[in-house]
């Protein structure tokens, strides 16, 4: 289990299985730098269409994507029984509503509680739920989250703006190529009598992560 709590015992013992350089702070990476000119030599050359990727880039972003964790939450919140299985097998309760797919294979749902915190980070790379929450954010892979999320998990949080009391404990997840995280926050006070659609509204990206409480939006 790669989780890690805000006591600094931390275990990185990870799974990941990726070759790739990590992002650095300059406008592209070097992994991204090469990426582009391979896509600009495949256009040139006529074999692939930028249009089409870029419908693609979309698609993740704002239809197989946070969308989709939303529906997981606002199912959670819900249905207790959804929610019991989601505890015990994400993947297959994620699966039963059609999300699955690339980068989403294996997952497991950690759920928000009066006591408890939990927030995402992928520490040695980017390992990322895309199935239920669309392409990771520039943050998200950012050297600065990567390392702050587990060393000072809520110096961090309270920069997004979630400022948790002293007696709620934080747990920090690390998603590795095996295995990636959703957490499913509290449900909004007021929100009793609310159909799924609409407390699907409510769930952002960043609540899934861990860097926002549902109910409220925070800017990508």
């Amino acid at each position: 289990m790669h989780d890690h709590d805000d006591d600094h015992q931390h275990d990185h013992d990870h799974g990941h299985d990726h070759g790739h350089h990590h992002d650095h702070d300059n406008h592209y990476s070097d992994m991204q730098a090469r990426v582009k000119a391979l896509e600009t030599l495949l256009t040139e050359k006529g074999l692939i269409d930028p249009v089409a990727i870029d419908a693609i880039v979309e698609t993740y972003e704002t239809k197989v994507g946070p969308r989709n964790g939303a529906r997981v939450v606002a199912k959670a919140w819900s249905d207790p029984d959804f929610a019991e299985w989601l505890k015990r097998d994400a993947t297959a309760a994620i699966a039963s509503l059609g999300y699955t797919g690339r980068q989403g294979e294996h997952m497991r749902a950690v759920f928000n509680t009066s006591d408890t915190h939990n927030l995402v980070v992928c520490t040695l790379c980017s390992c990322y739920p895309w199935s239920v929450l669309g392409l990771p954010p520039v943050w998200y892979k950012a050297p600065a989250y990567r390392s702050r999320a587990v060393i000072d998990p809520r110096g961090v949080l309270a920069e997004f703006g979630v400022t948790l009391p002293e007696s709620k404990k934080v747990r920090v997840w690390d998603s590795t190529a095996e295995l990636r995280y959703l957490v499913i926050p509290e449900r909004p006070e007021g929100t009793e009598g609310m159909g799924e659609e609409a407390l699907a509204d409510l769930v952002s990206r960043d609540a899934m992560i861990g860097t926002a409480a549902a109910g409220t939006r925070v800017p990508t």
